[in-house]
């Protein structure tokens, strides 16, 4: 017997998750119906993806809350009696729980969590490209139908994630750890911020920036998640706390602040680089240019005829400066080569960092 090929699918939860997931779909020929309780959302998100009625999915994705999942899947249950369905919630050990205590449910019911988003939700924020390059967790039952699974491995492949299976309670610590944990310590850092001055607030740097970026993530949707995942993310509180009491008491040796300073480069070395792979150590190539239309343009243009890939960009510029500093991060290669190209034609380009 051939397996299912995804066609249809009902999203209930019409935020950026489950909108996103109905943009990439769509884009792939699949027929998606939004749903949601905010009729504002719902119509939103039905005029994004096409206003579809769907009948008989194969598939209903869950994207709620974790804590909305009692009050609407026997519902969908119900209704969609042959369909598979997922969650995408960050939390799976609840999930678990719950879909244990509905007969048969387990087997054509996989629980999952795309590790993607933005600081920013709502259907207005959706993208269809959000999961690309993206992991995308499944914790599967034992007793899992495998036309079930095939589904949503369909569903993942389509959106351009690539899937791993993890335990519940694995998932849990993982996400608590690579997560959690760093949304607390931004909203935490953000709250510092808290009553200061505006003319001191414009010296701010890329480095408040990039610290603070997910501190802009929604309470209402946070405040779940850390309640739902309190167990595994109390002792990585505790183990920050502590490690906040031994900077406090080593800022009369400047030994043990080099020491914890450098532990914290050590941890962030393990992150790994694009697309799950090994993290690459880049050159750093800074080049001032002036304050005009095109100038940033006409660099990547010469980053094109010289065929070399920059993996990010850094923007230092200040209201009123007559120039900006850029500075691009590739290969040792690449940096090198731009280097020598971009000053041989006149660009304003300083040493490389490494």
């Amino acid at each position: 017997m051939p397996a299912e090929k995804l066609t249809k699918v009902r999203v209930v939860g019409s935020g950026l998750i489950g909108t996103s997931i109905g943009l990439g779909l769509i884009q792939r020929g699949v027929v998606v119906e939004m749903i949601d309780s905010d009729p504002t959302s719902a119509s939103l998100a039905n005029d994004l993806v096409g206003g579809a009625t769907v009948v008989d999915p194969e598939l209903v994705v869950l994207a709620m809350p974790t804590s909305q999942l009692s009050m609407v899947i026997e519902g969908e249950i119900a209704l969609n009696p042959h369909s598979t369905f997922i969650d995408v919630g960050s939390v799976k050990g609840e999930v678990e729980v719950k879909v244990k205590t509905i007969s048969a449910l387990s087997r054509r019911f996989l629980p999952t969590h795309p590790m993607a988003g933005r600081e920013i939700g709502g259907a207005a924020s959706a993208r269809a490209d959000l999961f690309q390059g993206r992991s995308w967790i499944l914790t599967p039952s034992q007793d899992l139908e495998q036309s079930s699974k095939d589904l949503v491995l369909e569903l993942i492949n389509l959106l351009g994630a690539t899937p791993i299976e993890l335990s519940a309670a694995d998932h849990d610590r993982a996400v608590a750890k690579i997560s959690h944990l760093p949304q607390v310590a931004a909203s935490l850092i953000a709250k510092q911020l808290t009553g200061t001055p505006a003319e001191w607030m414009e010296l701010a740097g890329q480095g408040l920036r990039d610290t603070t970026r997910i501190a802009g993530s929604d309470e209402a949707l946070w405040k779940e998640i850390i309640y739902s995942n309190r167990v595994e993310l109390q002792q990585l509180l505790i183990n920050l706390q502590n490690d906040l009491g031994s900077m406090i008491e080593s800022l009369d040796d400047p030994e043990k602040i080099a020491g914890l300073i450098a532990a914290g480069r050590a941890g962030r070395a393990l992150i790994p680089g694009k697309h799950g792979g090994k993290a690459r150590e880049y050159s750093f190539l800074p080049i001032v240019i002036d304050d005009k239309p095109g100038q940033l343009g006409a660099i990547f243009n010469e980053c094109a005829a010289m065929d070399v890939n920059v993996e990010d960009l850094n923007i230092e510029h200040s209201p009123g400066q007559l120039s900006a500093l850029i500075t691009l991060a590739l290969s040792h290669s690449d940096a090198d080569k731009l280097s020598s190209h971009l000053s041989s034609i006149g660009w304003n380009v300083h040493p490389i960092r490494k």
